[in-house]
């Protein structure tokens, strides 16, 4: 299905035919606006990056490139094409033909998902709106307001649903979306960990590694909805959504790489000496994994829960890859966790398969995160050091579930509330350890440099070499 770049909104949903709908995102669209210019990266509203656009929604050629004022890039609506005689693929309703309209008795379950997806989207832009001020290259400012600018369609897509689909109470929540701010002591984000400030590269990198790699999970548990608009456009989202994750694994790569060089270079692994030499520690490095893994576990929920039971066998929200599973309607099966004992261990406890949705969508969220790390480590092995990066235990440092509050070492196992306090300035960022990255945020602007924290990727963008001027500056 072709994009609509002549009208006031791009679409692909024949916006005009529905003059009503078409009336209430024009009037949202303004305040969209207004939003982007006080929360975005406005400082650069007059500077030309290098973008690419969505001009289809097939996976071949689906996005063009070229220099754009980021307030004038083409925000738009844009679908997946429809799969012929889809039909439900889980749940009670297993088989029946999918829904094009939301069924009444399941309108709040929707909408509560769809608000909970839709603020996710505009909360990364506020955490990330004063980074550009800090880039460490112009190859690395122009993939953050890539990040920035498909997030703000991401809002537009859900931002639509709620519009086309849930009447007046779609209406107010897509304006609550503009309302809620990212860290705001009165109106924060809905969920905890797009309150967190960003102020710094590295956070920047971890974030759109493992924190967007969470909303590749929840995109993909909701493309197989049952509603079919709802599915159409996740499905749509995870095409874009894939840059942001590469640009998180790559940029970790990369400050890897360069803090290799610089411990080859001083023949040690001596985490003072390194930072001297203004790079980060590996062990640094690790820490700042711990903190963004664990935080992004938390946004899948609780590992037992009667909403996630109820959306699964009500159509609403399936497992991520739900193809890949023979049962598709579980309503017999069981699945087996690990829960605290009450007595400092560690039990098993078998729970139905529909009260574990959540944690089997965790179960693949993480071991699609130990690919990356996987790769870190070939890097390090290859460059002679003795050192692994690891993924800590789901266990760990957990504010929502079953773990939630109980205190374990990286690796699970529970100890005293003593000895995690005491511990913990080597499991997460300590204040110091913050205090030193952000030193390192300098702004450079010259094409084809970089800051000395971080190596040079191994290719440009769409074939542009990496000197590229991707963000004109002056």
């Amino acid at each position: 299905m072709s994009i609509n770049y002549s009208e006031k909104i791009p679409n692909n949903v024949n916006l005009t035919t529905d003059r009503t709908l078409q009336r209430a995102l024009e009037h949202w669209q303004p305040k969209f606006l207004e939003w982007w210019g006080a929360l975005g990266p406005h400082d650069f509203a007059g500077n030309d990056v290098y973008l690419r656009t969505a001009v289809g929604v097939d996976a071949q050629g689906w996005a063009s490139y070229g220099s754009v004022k980021m307030p004038d890039y083409r925000w738009g609506i844009f679908l997946a094409d429809a799969i012929p005689d889809r039909t439900i693929g889980f749940g009670d309703s297993y088989g029946q033909p999918v829904w094009q309209q939301v069924p009444g008795e399941f309108r709040a379950q929707f909408r509560r998902l769809i608000v909970t997806q839709g603020d996710t989207e505009p909360a990364s832009v506020e955490q990330q709106h004063l980074l550009g001020h800090t880039c460490p290259s112009l190859y690395d400012l122009r993939n953050l307001f890539q990040v920035n600018v498909e997030e703000g369609r991401h809002l537009w897509a859900m931002v639509y649903l709620l519009h086309a689909y849930f009447g007046r109470d779609g209406r107010e929540e897509a304006e609550e979306l503009l309302a809620r701010h990212s860290g705001d002591a009165d109106k924060p984000r809905i969920l905890g960990t797009f309150n967190e400030p960003i102020s710094d590269w590295l956070s920047f990198f971890m974030f759109t590694y493992f924190t967007d790699r969470d909303g590749k999970f929840q995109l993909k548990s909701l493309a197989e909805s049952s509603f079919d608009p709802l599915a159409r456009t996740c499905r749509f989202m995870l095409t874009e959504e894939a840059h942001h994750m590469f640009v998180g694994e790559t940029g970790i790569g990369r400050v890897i790489r360069r803090t290799l060089e610089v411990m080859k270079e001083l023949g040690t692994n001596d985490p003072g000496a390194i930072r001297r030499q203004g790079a980060i520690d590996l062990p640094t490095i690790q820490r700042y994994l711990n903190y963004w893994f664990t935080s992004s576990l938390d946004l899948f929920g609780s590992e037992v829960s009667s909403n996630a039971a109820t959306t699964f066998a009500n159509g609403i929200k399936g497992r991520p890859d739900e193809s890949q599973f023979e049962d598709h309607v579980c309503a017999d099966a069981s699945f087996e966790l690990d829960v605290p004992d009450g007595q400092g261990g560690v039990a098993k406890e078998k729970v139905p398969m529909r009260n574990a949705m959540n944690e089997i969508a965790r179960d693949a969220y993480v071991k699609d995160c130990e690919i990356g790390v996987k790769r870190w480590n070939m890097a390090i092995k290859r460059a002679g050091q003795d050192f692994q990066l690891a993924l800590p235990s789901r266990r760990f440092r957990r504010a929502i579930g079953a773990w939630a509050g109980v205190p374990t070492d990286q690796a699970g196992t529970p100890i005293t509330r003593e000895a995690f306090e005491r511990q913990s300035v080597d499991w997460v960022p300590s204040e110091d350890d913050r205090a030193f990255v952000r030193s390192l945020m300098q702004q450079v602007k010259e094409p084809g440099k970089m800051a000395g924290w971080i190596a040079p990727p191994d290719r440009g963008i769409n074939n542009l070499p990496v000197d590229y001027e991707y963000v004109r500056l002056n």
